[in-house]
């Protein structure tokens, strides 16, 4: 079973985001959950994170 949290980025009211961190890290809608989600590999997680961290 996949073991979701909301994003420590996301705001307490709305534009909400959970995250399961693994082998591959995937991110969901917290609103749209059966929406489905995206996976992103380690390294392309990382390199997502540091091109938000620089903008």
């Amino acid at each position: 079973m996949t073991e979701w949290h909301k994003s420590s980025y996301s705001t307490a009211a709305e534009n909400c985001v959970e995250v399961s961190e693994g082998a591959e890290t995937l991110v969901r809608d917290t609103q749209n959950r059966g929406r489905g989600h995206l996976g992103f590999e380690v390294g392309e997680w990382t390199a997502l994170l540091s091109l938000l961290r620089s903008s």
